[in-house]
């Protein structure tokens, strides 16, 4: 056994043993059930999600995105499940009860706000790119997009002194987070991301993605939404709205341009271009 295959051994078990991390949220339970009863209304679910505020403000601020697209302005959840539909409000509050439940404080080496709005960016911004390409379930881009990067927030939060070695390494050596993620865990936040959408029992699919979100060529169960959401990770990089240290020095897998369609890479070039004012107005809302 390699020395990197050991560490990995050594912090996965280390996870799973965590005795506090977190289960499910009652929430999700809940909105879960509701779902599976076809005689269900949009008020019975708005009356249930309602009972959270701070997931009833993030859902309209995730509905009144300009990325996400609606014509109109959401005022109240009830209205968002009319016009999103129920699959896309159980993505939503599945994506959303996640970020919630493995929230991390504020310190010197993590800011929480700047994360939400790279998740959130990435997230809206997969949803468009994959309503834009034919991709038949965004909603799915979308949870992806939102929970790409989970596993820095449960990296800062329970493997706290090992996330600050892996910070001073970036900005002494200048290696890429990915790299000295690697070197110190043996494993990466895309690891970590995976490992806690099996144990939430979520699709093999959306693990996957979550799992090859830099690597989307590497995608065993769906590589089309491996692909938009690396992209749409890749364009708050180069648009500079919404992005993240932790993606500093963001490796592109060039393979996605046939995987996506998208051409060479000046219609690349073109196609980011095209986002440029609405990534603009997103960042807008966060002010």
């Amino acid at each position: 056994m390699t020395d990197i295959e050991s560490k990995k051994k050594v912090y996965r078990n280390y996870l799973q043993n965590i005795r506090n991390l977190p289960s499910m949220p009652l929430v999700m339970v809940e909105v879960s059930k509701l779902l599976s009863n076809p005689l269900t209304s949009a008020t019975d679910l708005g009356r249930l999600i309602g009972k959270d505020q701070g997931l009833v403000a993030k859902i309209l601020t995730v509905a009144n995105s300009p990325l996400y697209g609606l014509p109109r302005r959401v005022s109240t959840v009830e209205f968002a499940i009319v016009i999103l539909g129920f699959d896309q409000i159980k993505n939503i509050v599945i994506a959303l009860s996640m970020i919630e439940a493995f929230q991390s404080s504020n310190d010197e080496y993590w800011n929480r706000n700047t994360y939400w709005r790279h998740s959130l960016m990435t997230a809206t911004a997969a949803k468009k790119i994959a309503d834009e390409l034919g991709y038949p379930r965004s909603g799915e881009a979308f949870t992806v997009g939102l929970l790409h990067d989970l596993g820095i927030s449960v990296m800062q939060r329970y493997l706290n002194n090992e996330f600050r070695i892996i910070t001073n390494m970036v900005n002494e050596s200048g290696i890429c987070h990915l790299a000295a993620e690697e070197e110190v865990l043996g494993l990466t936040h895309q690891d970590v991301g995976r490992f806690l959408a099996d144990k939430w029992n979520l699709p093999s699919t959306l693990g996957d993605a979550i799992l090859n979100h830099h690597t989307p060529s590497n995608s065993e169960h769906n590589r089309v939404l491996s692909s938009i959401v690396h992209l749409a990770d890749f364009m708050t990089q180069v648009l500079q709205a919404g992005n993240f240290k932790w993606d500093d020095n963001y490796k592109f897998d060039e393979n996605i341009l046939h995987i996506l369609n998208i051409g060479d890479a000046f219609s690349l070039q073109k196609f980011i271009k095209s986002y440029e004012d609405v990534f603009t107005k997103q960042m807008e809302i966060f002010k």
